[in-house]
Parts: C-alpha cells; sequence; structure tokens
C-alpha cells in the first residue's frame, strides 16, 4: 500500500504551498506517475513547484541571509541582551536552544523542497521521458536543487534526516539521521551522475535562473569543500559537551574534485568577469539577469512574492508619520538589517571597488540621509534603493523579488585557486591566474593596478602566504552574501576569528591597547564632519560609486594641500585637529563620532553581549566563561574552545520521530 506525500523529517509536513514567480502544481501524489511525465509541459510544471519552495522566505528567500548568518570578522549584528532572551533565538550569538522560534519554520521549509525534488526525481526517472534530453535537464535541475538545500542544511546542522527517496515510496516514515561525510559524499556522486546529461546555461531558454550544466559543476566543487573541510563533530558519548572541529582523512580527495569541477566551468568559457563588479548587483536590483557574466545561478523570486534581497540588505529605509515614503523617496521602506562588521571596511585597499558597497546612512520617510553611528555598517552590495525604476512604490516593504545569485563564477575561480593550493602545498601558475581574475576585476579603473593585482599575487610564494591572500579575497568578494562563517569553518578558523572580533570591538570600546594588535586603533576616525548634499551639488562625491543619483547623500570631509591628505570617511585627524572644519557659520559641517562604545558602566552591552554564546563580559567585567583566554600578540589559537555554531535539531523534530533524532553540542 503507498503512502501519502507527507513525510517526516521528525515533524510532518502540512501546507506544503510557496509563492514565487512559478506557478504552484498539483500534489505530485495526487496523480499518477504516468499521468504527471506524460508529457514535458506537465514535468515542467512540477518542477516549478521545486523552484517555488526554493524561493521560500524561511530559507534562501530571506532566513538564511538574514536569521542564520552567523556573526564574523565581515558579517556582525549586535545584541544588547545581558541573558539568553525568551524565544531561545539567538543563532548570531551561539546562544540557541532547540524550542528557538522560527527554527521549525526553517526545518519545514527545507524539506519541503527536499520532498518536492525526490518526488520529481524518483517519478521523472520511472517515466517514459526518462531519457528525453529535455527530461534529463529537469531532473539534473531538481537534483540541483536537492543537493544544495542538503548542503546547507549540513552546514546548519550537522548529521541530519536524509533521503533520496520520495515518502510515496518509502518505508518509512522518518528519514534516517545520516552523518554528513555519507550524505555529501552520496550528493556529489549524484551530481556527477546527473551534470553531464544537463544544458549549458547558454542552451537554456531561462538562463542562469535555472539550474544548468555549469551550476552542477560548481555546486559539486563547493560540496567537495565542505566534504574536505573541518566542521564541529559531536561527542556521541557526552552529547552535552561542544565538540571537536575535525575533517576527514580522505579530505584532499575532495579538494581534487573541486579542482577539477572548478576547472570544467572555467573550460567551457560561458561565463566571464566583464562587467564591473558593482554593476553585476546594481543589474540585479534593476531586475536584469546577465547570462553570461558573473552569476552562475541566481536563485529567481517574484516581485512582491518573496524574496527579501535588497530590503534586508542596503541602507535602513523609514517611512513618515502617514506611513510609506513621500517624494523624492519612491522606494518605501527597507530594513537594513544585513550589516557588517565596523572593522572590515577599513580591510580593502582604498582603491578597491567592492569597498564602495560598505553603507554609512539611512533615509527617513522624505528621502533625507541619517547617519548610521553605532556598531556596524550597511551591506550596500543590493538595496531596493538601487531600482531607478523603484518599481515597488512609496508603499512598499519587503518581498522585492530580486534574484539572489547563489552561484558565481567569481567563486568558482576562488574555490579553483583554494584548492589548487592545497593539492600541489603552494600556488600554481594556475591558482594564480584565477585569483588574479577575481582581482582585476576589483582594480580595473585603479591607478594602482598592477601593484594590487600581479604584484599583490605574485608575493605570495608559499601555500601558508597564498591561502592567507585567498582568506582576505573572500571575505572582501564575498561580503553580505553568508558565506564568510561557513568559509571561516571549514577552515578551522572560526573560533580564531570570533575570538579576536570579541576583543577588537572591546578593546576600542574602553580604549585598551592591549588588544590593538595591529596599532590600528589610532588610525579610526572617531570625530566625524560631514554635509548633505545633493546630486548636481559642487561638493557631491566623485571618490567612491553611489548606485542612487537622485537621492542626496552625506558627503564627509576631506582635508587636502600640497603636504598633507586627511580623509575623514578613513581617517583620524589624530595630532592635526586644527585642520578640522568649522561647525558654525556659512560653511559649516555637522559633527558626529564613530566609534563611541561607552556608557557609564564601561563598554556599551552591544560591544559585551554580541557573541555571548562564546564569549561575554558582564557589567560587573567579569569574563564568562572564566577559563576563556584573553587575547595577545604570542597567542596560540589552537587552545581555543570550538564555536558551537551548529543548530540543534528542532525539538518538535525529535520529539516527533520518536527517537531517532538526537542532539548534540550541549543542546
Amino acid at each position: 500500500m503507498k503512502k501519502k506525500n507527507i513525510f517526516i523529517a521528525g515533524l510532518a509536513l502540512i501546507g506544503l504551498s510557496a509563492c514565487s514567480d512559478f506557478m504552484e502544481p498539483e500534489a505530485p501524489s495526487s496523480v499518477t506517475d504516468d499521468y504527471v511525465f506524460s508529457n514535458l509541459n506537465e514535468a515542467n510544471s512540477l518542477l516549478n513547484g521545486v523552484y517555488a519552495a526554493i524561493a521560500n522566505n524561511n530559507t534562501y528567500g530571506n532566513a538564511y541571509l538574514t536569521t542564520y548568518d552567523l556573526n564574523s570578522d565581515v558579517e556582525f549584528t549586535t545584541s544588547s541582551a545581558e541573558s539568553q532572551v525568551a524565544a531561545h533565538n539567538e543563532y548570531k550569538l551561539f546562544d540557541a536552544e532547540a524550542d528557538a522560534s522560527g527554527l521549525m519554520s526553517t526545518w519545514n521549509a527545507a524539506y519541503t523542497l527536499i520532498e518536492r525534488a525526490n518526488n520529481f526525481v524518483n517519478a521523472a526517472e520511472r517515466s517514459g521521458l526518462k531519457d528525453n534530453e529535455d527530461m534529463l535537464q529537469m531532473i539534473g535541475e531538481a537534483k540541483c536543487m536537492r543537493a544544495m538545500q542538503y548542503l546547507d542544511l549540513v552546514i546548519m546542522f550537522g548529521d541530519i534526516p536524509f533521503s533520496l527517496t520520495r515518502s510515496y515510496d518509502a518505508e518509512s516514515l522518518v528519514m534516517p539521521q545520516t552523518d554528513r561525510d555519507v550524505i555529501l559524499t552520496t550528493l556529489i556522486n549524484d551530481l556527477k551522475a546527473a551534470a553531464p546529461k544537463m544544458k549549458l546555461s547558454s542552451n537554456v531558454t531561462q538562463g542562469i535562473e535555472r539550474c544548468t550544466k555549469e551550476f552542477a559543476w560548481a555546486l559539486i566543487a563547493r560540496m567537495a569543500l565542505y566534504r574536505g573541510g573541518y566542521s564541529l563533530r559531536p561527542n556521541v558519548n557526552a552529547p552535552k559537551e561542544v565538540g571537536t572541529m575535525k575533517r576527514a582523512d580522505d579530505y584532499i580527495e575532495y579538494y581534487k574534485v573541486a579542482r577539477d569541477y572548478c576547472d570544467s566551468v572555467m573550460t567551457a568559457g560561458t561565463h566571464k568577469l566583464t562587467k564591473d563588479w558593482y554593476q553585476v548587483f546594481i543589474d540585479e536590483c534593476n531586475y536584469k539577469v546577465n547570462n553570461s557574466d558573473d552569476p552562475i545561478f541566481e536563485i529567481p523570486f517574484t516581485m512582491n512574492v518573496n524574496g527579501n534581497i535588497g530590503y534586508a540588505h542596503g541602507p535602513k529605509g523609514d517611512e513618515t508619520a502617514a506611513g510609506g515614503t513621500e517624494a523624492p523617496n519612491y522606494w518605501g521602506t527597507s530594513n537594513g538589517g544585513v550589516r557588517l562588521n565596523a572593522f572590515f571596511r577599513f580591510s580593502y585597499d582604498p582603491e578597491d571597488a567592492r569597498r564602495d558597497a560598505i553603507g554609512y546612512w539611512r533615509y527617513d520617510g522624505f528621502g533625507q540621509p541619517v547617519l548610521l553611528n553605532d556598531y556596524n555598517n550597511y551591506c550596500n552590495k543590493w538595496s531596493k534603493f538601487w531600482d531607478e525604476g523603484h518599481r515597488q512604490g512609496v508603499t512598499s516593504s519587503g518581498n522585492t523579488g530580486i534574484n539572489f545569485p547563489y552561484m558565481r563564477y567569481a567563486d568558482v575561480l576562488l574555490m579553483f585557486a583554494e584548492a589548487e593550493n592545497e593539492i600541489n602545498n603552494g600556488p600554481t601558475a594556475a591558482a594564480k591566474s584565477a585569483l588574479k581574475s577575481v582581482r582585476e576585476r576589483a582594480f580595473r579603473n585603479a591607478t594602482n593596478k598592477a601593484l594590487m593585482v600581479d604584484a599583490y599575487v605574485e608575493s605570495a610564494g608559499s601555500k601558508e602566504e597564498f591561502f592567507d591572500l585567498i582568506f582576505d579575497e573572500r571575505a572582501w568578494e564575498f561580503a553580505g552574501e553568508g558565506t564568510r562563517w561557513k568559509d571561516l569553518v571549514r577552515w578551522n578558523r572560526y573560533a580564531e576569528v570570533v575570538f579576536k572580533t570579541f576583543w577588537t570591538y572591546y578593546g576600542k570600546a574602553t580604549d585598551d591597547y592591549t588588544y590593538d594588535l595591529d596599532d590600528k586603533f589610532d588610525t579610526y576616525p572617531t570625530d566625524i564632519f560631514y554635509k548633505i548634499v545633493n546630486p548636481g551639488d559642487e561638493l557631491y562625491p566623485t571618490d567612491y560609486n553611489y548606485p542612487n543619483k537622485t537621492l542626496p547623500v552625506l558627503k564627509f570631509f576631506k582635508y587636502e594641500s600640497d603636504d598633507l591628505v586627511i580623509d575623514n570617511m578613513w581617517e583620524n585627524f589624530g595630532l592635526n585637529g586644527k585642520y578640522m572644519p568649522p561647525t558654525t557659520g556659512e560653511d559649516a559641517w555637522t559633527q558626529a563620532s564613530w566609534f563611541s562604545w561607552q556608557d557609564d558602566t564601561g563598554a556599551r552591552p552591544q560591544i559585551r553581549c554580541s557573541l555571548r554564546g562564546y564569549i561575554y563580559i558582564d557589567v560587573e567585567g567579569n569574563k564568562i566563561p572564566a577559563t576563556m583566554p584573553e587575547l595577545s600578540a604570542d597567542m596560540d589559537f589552537s587552545i581555543l574552545p570550538p564555536v558551537r555554531y551548529i543548530l540543534p535539531i528542532p525539538q518538535d523534530a525529535v520529539t516527533r520521530s520518536n527517537g531517532a533524532y538526537k542532539n548534540y553540542y550541549g543542546y
């Protein structure tokens, strides 16, 4: 007797509908296999249901880029809560519980996608059309979406329920909890078999808004790097322990897989870094799809239906007292919740084009810029403010419909360079060339291009030196895309970076130079002077690229003479206070402060509490845990405890599995 199309990944999923620009299909279990796949149009309709599931705001449409984008040296969100909140959902602070609010919604949405993909693949491979080239392409698409969802679940949850069999055919409604290495190896082999039968993006009508051969290759490479990388492994005999960072003994074989499949994408020649770096994301904000440039697969969202790209990103946009926004602010409200570490922007070279995507002000409901001077910066890679046609209008908020580039060619180049370096115990000419391609775009219009591309890359002669370049490049290239903490995990560098981040914030807040290991505290701008300027004004800034050309912006003061330049946006006046501009009179500048992070008790709660699940200093100055060391110049970071980044399987899922699922890591 066949089971109904309901399965348990710890919890029976109900309400499988989702919204996207793809039509909702009839439930696959409500019709027979022969009927569903008697023609390609019907099959495509059901495949659209998988695409609809991938656009869910509980996963790729919002949550993966916001709620579960954990704190690091790149993305950083603050909290002022001195203790765990009642919702138990402080994932970014590494302080969550299995009953956390919202966790089950994400779990359900993820397994809805997987079940729809399993439905499609299993039925398609049994249909009379299974050898048709268009059907083989669709099977590959479903397998790609299934693999990417499983990959991201593995990264976030570790060992998870796993099956490639649809519940219609399964012997048990409870998916078995499976070792992550087994899962990733299975998925890699699955896509290795599917990819040769898929089409290149140039031969797919919808281009990069559908999964293609290049995406399958690139996804194999990404999965292989995670299969070969470190992750937090549980102590099954002591489930209350956090666990240990480990990687499999056969890791180098998976670096070889990553290298080879990146090479396949590169050799195909269908994607190039032709457009300027910022233009790639500005085009996405204007709903333009570039099928042969950097994006390899864009998750397709629908305006006013799903996807918070450009709402969660970019400047925060407030509403007026009456609601909505008013001219010249035609863009409606935005959240601006994806924030960047306050110190991250200073790591860029001044002529790196990617530095322009750091944001320093929000907009009020009337389109006036308001300085951001708290604990981080906006990520201006995407924003609804970049839409030249302001299509959503003044009453809009989220669900921008802006596509998200889940896989980019720049990522393929950097994965290739990283794998080549690891396999060969040092950088090869091919590895250097791949890294240079990424940096060439970033410095395409720079006066120091030769120094920052060729000379910069060639300076790395050893494996360690070249890895350091990759370590930095991935931060600069993918800021705001939710990849940094995941990279740090697979490199086993997350504890080090979180630890340094805490003490850097704390040291700057308390003026404790013990933690200023790079001698940078005094270089950061504290006294800030700015003016509001409109497009066309004489003072309108020309030294950075701001995509919105109609709203006013902030112009930061810059002192220039024959022998001295002080760019107030980036530099402290130091002993040159006499060059500060006037704050009264006809040429008055508005004065404010950055890095003013103290109150009467010392460092503000946002400084002390934002990494609370790993390290925390209470209001009395007690370090918690007391055994956590303090940062020092000669510190051995390998002594640090691991970060508990792994999320718990939702409690409802554990309960309904009747003992099949279990949480570790101290949950």
